[in-house]
């Protein structure tokens, strides 16, 4: 009796976050993946199946889809690499016992708190305007380029204003992770005649693996679904230079009315954020292992 009031128990407490989730994400994916399937501008009564001549189409000659993927892998690689590598440089730093390091951490993490709509249309102003009183006090030439007119500036002002917004987090994680590794390692290190960048190599980056796995996992995901900066920084411009994935689908969904259309690559972004989720969580913890 006493394990079927505890079972009732668990279900009851447990119902409304599976009804929720079912809700929230189960079912949306289902008619998704449905809609997928269809010639549909997402306002008919009754879509049209075709099967699978929506995904044919994007693989055969989606031009659109072919450039935004290549944005998209470009920034997802030069974000990932470059957060991790000043976030945690960063928080090395702020690890030590600075006189500032509690301000200055709460200093990078502010920006974290902002959405990314509202940074892209602080920094918009800041590229345009602020840049060019910059450049009449200064008058150096940097703040005179053209950073949203040009693509491959708009591409560096994308990541920057990414990192900058995000980097906050980062530093969080490795410091989290930095406080876990044991003093007296560091301390038999130095005592063994170790320089304090063979301690850092040969100690604190093995020891800081799973923080690495989780920044790189948060990196990743962040990267490739990136959305709202670009809506709010460039709206895909110039001449769509700066179009992601995401963006392409909003584009195909919701400005050309081709819901069936977008659905299908929606599917597709999902199978290769769980494709290469899969493969650098496996990569991560091999390493995590051998270390």
């Amino acid at each position: 009796m006493t394990n079927k009031k505890g079972k009732l128990d668990f279900l009851l407490f447990v119902s409304p976050a599976i009804i929720a989730i079912t809700v929230a994400i189960y079912i949306p994916f289902i008619m998704s993946s449905l809609y997928s399937l269809t010639d549909w501008n997402g306002i008919a009564g009754s879509p049209k199946f075709i099967g699978l001549h929506n995904f044919i189409s994007i693989f055969k000659g989606d031009l659109d889809f072919k450039n935004s993927s290549i944005f998209t892998v470009k920034y997802s690689v030069l974000y990932i690499l470059l957060v991790n590598l000043f976030s945690l440089a960063i928080a090395i730093i702020l690890d030590k016992n600075l006189k500032f390091s509690k301000s200055l951490r709460v200093v990078f993490f502010i920006p974290y708190v902002f959405s990314l709509i509202v940074v892209g249309f602080i920094w918009k102003f800041i590229f345009s305007g602020g840049f060019q009183s910059l450049h009449n006090f200064t008058q150096l030439e940097v703040f005179e380029w053209s950073w949203l007119g040009e693509p491959n500036l708009a591409f560096i002002s994308i990541v920057i204003v990414s990192i900058w917004q995000s980097i906050g987090f980062y530093i969080v994680l490795y410091i989290a992770g930095l406080q876990g590794v044991p003093k007296d390692l560091l301390e038999a290190s130095t005592i063994d005649g170790a320089s304090y960048t063979q301690s850092l190599f040969r100690v604190t980056l093995p020891l800081l693996a799973p923080a690495i796995t989780t920044c790189t996992f948060y990196a990743l995901i962040n990267s490739i679904k990136v959305f709202d900066v670009i809506l709010s920084l460039t709206q895909g411009g110039p001449g769509g230079s700066t179009y992601s994935v995401t963006m392409d689908i909003y584009r195909e969904a919701f400005q050309n009315n081709n819901y069936g259309y977008g659905t299908a690559k929606s599917i597709i972004l999902f199978l290769a954020i769980l494709i290469i989720t899969v493969v650098q969580l496996k990569f991560f913890k091999s390493r995590e292992i051998e270390s």
